[in-house]
């Protein structure tokens, strides 16, 4: 029986005596994998063996057609051996596979390097190892049988869930299974063959051939069909690409009043799609190029080609199948890696969700980007006031139009300086102020015991927080605790006399003259910089404001966007048209942008409303 005394002995004894811990040993993420390269047996071939084995294979595949034929010969059925002859053309195209180059290298490639096999059991190992079978349950590897005489095996590969069911089975199985061996032309080669399927089985709309496994695995990757015939060297490539996308809706950032209600989604050919819907030409051009060595993205360069400079394109082009890396899956960081300064804060691509902007930038020479599974398009090259015109700019007159310009420009020199110049005239330049104006901000301060650098920190540091706030909070929420906190937080600090009201007010407009610039991307640019602008100011005072804004406009002065001075047409000064910040009319559009070199400079004739040449109709006149 348990005394007191024992019930304490045991508890102090479990206290102090150690004793080994019961939970299980927690995993660690170590750096204990082989990472040295993959051996032959990784790329689909052992070494000798393996090549040895294929030899064997090739050879008991002759003895049994030999054994065959002979076995027909004996009986007298001739028809029979008529029917070997597309066996026998089909081990004599396997031949040139089972030369001892070939197998070498095979045996020392890489899987994307491998060509076709004509075997068709070789073909599906290789496959089942790139796309690793059977653990990835994504693939499928549909094996059929093609009702010819004989009957040729095949099988069809393809990625659920990115493929249209309805199509695969109407438009490729049963047409597949359905081919008669009475339509089989020029007796059965492995050339004819392919081509009469394709030609006369096969009712998709796009259909290509591939010799390589990386032009096959960058079709199944994107949704194609992959078939796969014995004896025949190549696969064939069916559009079956079915995936569930975002329709087209309305624009979420750039919204307006009049215009086009459109915006991108997520497909690239839906994108391409809605942009020659805004542009009807023959001549607009779209080329795609893959990005991504795992990846294999595909970005579409679209152009007008007789108005787009060639060697924009070219180099465009250039800068593209000039990048190594291995995910590329925001259209932001292709900027990054093609732009002339990817350090500088100042974008220098205009990034658009509207189909009708992107159609006028390619009217006027420009080029877009567009990257598969993006719903954006970027425009380059661009200059500096490109950022501060909006979508409906030619839906106003061009008098309402020029003045929304320039409140635009004029809101970004204000969330750019006017928290500095506040400072700096607090701190070192109390005289510029009307005496009235300066004691009103000197008793609105008399109980603050921060300094005017710390109110103006810590109110724009509380500015950030709500705006970053409000857009990460889900739904109309976010809106609400925005405003909501915004107003709170004010109050409760001027209340509080931890920042003057002087300075709420002057936060507040520089906060909501960031928001009246239409390019996310350059108002966030004037943003960060109004926060040396601040150091600035508050070491120098006025001579300090200046001594910043004269090295940013240095900065902007010396960028180019894609060739193309960033400033034009002021810094170098070219021939402008009516279309940098005073907008003109429509019909007085008469040349597209000097700096963009264009193939034809002239959008417009001079009189470009020739009604204005013809007399009016007058009531007399029969119809």
């Amino acid at each position: 029986m348990e005394t007191i005394f024992s019930k304490t002995y045991k508890y102090l004894k479990t206290l102090l005596v150690y004793q080994p811990p019961h939970t299980p040993t927690p995993f660690v993420l170590d750096d204990k994998l082989d990472k040295q390269q993959p051996n032959c047996s990784e790329n689909g071939l052992a070494g000798p063996a393996e090549e040895l084995q294929i030899l064997l294979r090739h050879a008991k595949q002759l003895k049994e057609v030999l054994e065959m034929a002979a076995k027909h010969l004996k009986a007298g059925r001739f028809t029979q051996l008529t029917q070997m002859q597309t066996v026998v053309k089909k081990l004599a195209a396997i031949k040139g596979e089972r030369s001892p180059a070939r197998l070498a290298f095979d045996a020392v490639s890489q899987p994307d390097n491998r060509q076709v096999s004509a075997v068709l059991a070789e073909n599906r190992a290789l496959l089942e190892k790139l796309y690793k079978l059977p653990h990835n349950k994504d693939i499928i590897i549909r094996n059929l049988i093609l009702p010819l005489a004989p009957p040729i095996k095949a099988i069809l590969v393809f990625l659920d869930g990115m493929v249209d069911n309805k199509t695969l089975n109407l438009a490729v199985l049963q047409p597949l299974m359905y081919f008669s061996a009475d339509h089989v032309r020029d007796g059965g080669t492995t050339g004819s063959l392919t081509a009469q399927i394709i030609e006369e089985c096969l009712p998709a709309n796009q259909i290509n051939k591939a010799i390589d496994y990386q032009s096959v695995q960058h079709g199944i990757n994107s949704g194609d069909t992959a078939l796969f015939i014995d004896g025949v060297p190549e696969a064939i490539l069916i559009n079956t690409r079915g995936m569930v996308q975002r329709g087209v809706n309305k624009p979420t950032t750039e919204q307006t009043v009049r215009g086009s209600q459109a915006s991108f989604s997520e497909g690239l050919r839906i994108n391409t799609a809605l942009i020659r819907g805004t542009l009807k030409s023959s001549e607009l051009v779209t080329e795609i190029l893959s990005i991504g060595k795992k990846t294999n993205t595909s970005c579409a360069i679209m152009y007008l080609e007789s108005v787009a400079n060639p060697l924009l394109v070219t180099e465009l082009k250039r800068r593209i199948e000039g990048i190594s890396t291995d995910y590329l899956g925001d259209i932001g960081s292709l900027q990054q890696f093609i732009e002339d300064h990817p350090g500088n804060l100042f974008p220098q691509a205009l990034s658009t969700e509207r189909p009708d902007r992107v159609g006028v930038h390619l009217a006027e020479g420009r080029v877009a980007l567009i990257l598969d599974g993006v719903p954006l398009a970027h425009v380059v090259p661009v200059s500096f006031f490109t950022f501060f015109h909006s979508a409906e700019d030619f839906s106003f007159k061009a008098i309402a139009s020029t003045g929304l310009r320039i409140l635009r420009l004029a809101a970004a020199f204000i969330t750019l300086l006017l928290p500095s110049l506040y400072l700096a005239i607090n701190y070192f330049h109390q005289e510029a102020l009307p005496t009235e104006i300066a004691l009103a901000i000197a008793g609105a301060r008399e109980k603050v015991p921060f300094p005017a650098l710390i109110e103006i920190v810590l109110m724009e540091f509380s500015f950030e927080l709500i705006r970053e706030g409000g857009l990460r909070i889900p739904g109309v929420l976010g809106a609400t605790i925005g405003i909501v906190g915004a107003l709170i937080l004010g109050q409760a600090a001027v209340t509080a006399n931890i920042v003057s009201p002087i300075v709420v007010i002057i936060i507040a407009l520089a906060g909501l003259a960031s928001f009246a610039i239409p390019d996310f991307q350059m108002a966030m640019a004037f943003r960060i910089i109004r926060f040396p602008m601040l150091i600035l100011a508050a070491t120098l005072g006025l001579v300090g404001v200046a001594s910043g804004f004269l090295l940013l406009v240095l900065l902007l002065c010396s960028m180019k966007s894609f060739g193309m001075p960033y400033m034009l047409p002021i810094a170098p000064r070219v021939e402008g048209n009516l279309d940098v910040v005073v907008r003109g009319p429509v019909f007085q559009q008469e040349k597209r942008p000097d700096g963009l070199n264009t193939k034809d400079t002239i959008k417009q004739p001079a009189i470009s409303r020739e009604w204005l040449k013809e007399k009016p109709r007058g009531g007399q006149d029969k119809p």
